[in-house]
């Protein structure tokens, strides 16, 4: 039987389905002429050889010749029909695989590790195609080839055919355990490589910190204890998959001798012709590839279950962030006014809400900034207004419109983001840049980095926009990677900007720069940041101080400064020593 997780993966290849019965139909005329072999072979031995007819010779052997062709060319079409059907559906998999993790919200990319992604949409794909193109049709026409090779069996001698029956039966049993036992051990056998891959793209994009902590040993020997781990979850599938093989090797070859020893006897006694026990032992012998296989494909067939199980359970995400069922089309062009109303968020898995009851009004063109320790819920919250999440409770409206009744593209294009850790790709400085608004001109590309102050370096560069800034941007400093980020947010001249401490590796002076290039430029903008700053702050319209998810006080700067504790608390600087005085701590702000 079929898992359920696989039955579905079958819906790929619906659209070649004909394709894939051809396939079928040749796998098992191949088989067929296979087993028409022993039959002539009778009529060779009992005929033309047994009365010495050499004028009756060559029939048989014709036959035995076109019989074999058939059977060659059979297979070589079950291949070439899978082939195509088979890279359509890996291929279709992996896009849609792919298209539903860029769905899937910001909180399910913090529960799952790449490496773990990565594995299912590679790996796992590959085993559901390769079970695809190859051990379910055989699967499938091996069982009916045990089928009729008994048939024949019975046909040509009832006695031999109940032989080989009793040494096939145990191989039922012994398949079923086997079955049950393997898919629990591939399972942990997938996951496990997914940790490994994990292990190595961690080490790899962290090889830095990694270098400069020492901590190198201390990697290696974490990769080679889940690389260990994976091996002896390896040979377990190894060996059972070696005593299954045992089985149904051992099993097949005793239904021979059976054959031989006993179909002797009677060929000895006249009961049985020659030609019959060579036709008999032909078609026993020509079971054993059916027989022997079977282990394998069922191996197999478990492995792909795994992996089908692991894909579906990705597929299955519910999509939280989805396309609203009656888009709101009103806005032409936004204007960029926030509205926050009893906003609440928990994240998955958490006991302690995030937000609660955030309450807050931005109006079109001013700015915000969020101000609170580390865990307050900034983060949190930025990520709502841009729609990486969705909120547990309350809403956020964009120019009186829920967020979750725009359409994402004109939300996407309405709003941008920057953060902290700036994400740059493998590619050119154009690539990156202009990812916010593909296919624009380069004037608008190096408006956007005099706007970011990035023009500079950038002009620096060996072959300027078209310079290759390595995986991650690791060629770059960390304030240029995070000028990039910026600039591409700046690109698209979105109503609203959200920045998540975006110039927080930026010196004073060129933060300063930035910010009035923002404000000059961007003057219309509606901009939501989070900040530490004074001088950053001093730029807002209005701050908002978090504490512990909750909205503490509204305000200027100067006059939070002035009446509340805690904000002048947060951005308190640490005392200066000034020298003579003892080891004092003088205070000299």
């Amino acid at each position: 039987m079929i898992p359920g997780s696989l039955r579905r993966c079958a819906g790929y290849l619906r659209p070649h389905r004909w394709a894939m019965a051809g396939a079928c139909a040749a796998a098992l005329g191949s088989m067929l002429a296979g087993l028409t072999v022993p039959l002539v072979l009778q009529r060779l031995v009992d005929g033309p050889v047994a009365h010495r007819d050499t004028a009756a010779l060559p029939w048989p052997i014709v036959g035995l010749t076109v019989l074999g062709t058939v059977e060659a060319v059979l297979l070589g079409a079950r291949r070439l029909l899978v082939v195509r059907p088979v890279n359509r559906l890996e291929t279709a998999m992996r896009e849609d695989l792919s298209a539903h993790l860029h769905r899937l919200p910001q909180s399910f990319h913090i529960r799952w590790s790449s490496g773990q992604l990565l594995s299912r949409t590679v790996s796992d794909v590959a085993e559901i195609g390769r079970f695809a193109a190859f051990s379910a049709v055989y699967l499938l026409v091996n069982v009916l080839a045990l089928v009729a090779g008994l048939v024949v069996l019975a046909v040509l001698a009832p006695a031999l055919a109940v032989l080989v029956l009793a040494a096939y039966a145990p191989m039922v049993l012994a398949t079923t355990a086997f079955e049950r036992r393997f898919r629990s051990v591939a399972r942990s056998a997938q996951e496990q490589s997914g940790d490994l891959m994990t292990t190595v793209e961690e080490s790899v994009l962290g090889i830095r910190v990694l270098k400069a902590f020492g901590r190198g040993p201390g990697t290696v020997a974490r990769f080679l204890g889940r690389a260990r781990r994976l091996r002896l979850t390896e040979l377990r599938k190894l060996s059972l998959t070696a005593a299954l093989w045992w089985v149904i090797t051992a099993l097949p070859e005793l239904a021979v001798v059976a054959l031989i020893g006993y179909g002797g006897h009677r060929v000895a006694t006249g009961d049985l012709t020659l030609g019959t026990l060579m036709a008999a032992v032909s078609v026993a012998t020509y079971l054993r590839w059916p027989a022997d296989t079977l282990g394998w494909l069922i191996a197999d067939a478990s492995t792909a279950a795994a992996a089908a199980d692991r894909y579906w359970q990705l597929r299955d995400e519910p999509l939280t962030v989805a396309e609203p069922a009656r888009p709101h089309r009103r806005l032409r062009p936004p204007r960029g006014e926030l509205a926050l109303e009893d906003l609440h968020h928990t994240h998955p898995g958490a006991a302690v809400p995030a937000l609660r009851g955030i309450d807050l009004t931005v109006p079109a063109g001013s700015s915000l900034a969020l101000v609170g320790a580390s865990g307050s819920g900034k983060s949190t919250l930025l990520a709502l207004l841009a729609r990486l999440d969705d909120p547990t409770s309350g809403r956020i409206t964009l120019d009186g419109v829920d967020l979750r009744e725009l359409p994402l593209d004109d939300l996407r294009a309405a709003v941008c983001c920057a953060f902290d850790d700036p994400v740059l790709f493998s590619g050119t400085v154009r690539d990156n840049v202009a990812l916010g608004a593909e296919d624009c001109e380069d004037a608008r590309i190096h408006e956007a980095l005099r706007i970011a102050r990035a023009d500079g370096f950038v002009a620096a560069l060996p072959e300027r926009l078209d310079t290759r800034i390595g995986e991650e941007g690791l060629a770059l400093s960390g304030g240029q990677r995070q000028r990039l980020a910026l600039a591409r947010a700046v690109l698209p001249r979105p109503a609203v900007l959200v920045l998540d401490d975006a110039l927080s590796a930026l010196d004073v002076r060129t933060e300063r720069e930035v910010e009035h290039a923002l404000r000059t430029v961007l003057g219309g903008v509606t901009t939501v940041f989070a900040a530490h700053r004074p001088g950053t702050l001093r730029l807002a319209d209005q701050v908002a101080l978090l504490v512990d998810g909750r909205v503490a006080a509204v305000g200027g700067h100067e006059e939070l400064m002035a009446r509340h504790g805690e904000y002048r608390r947060l951005l308190a600087t640490p005392a200066t020593l000034v020298p003579g005085t003892a080891g004092r701590a003088v205070d000299v702000r």
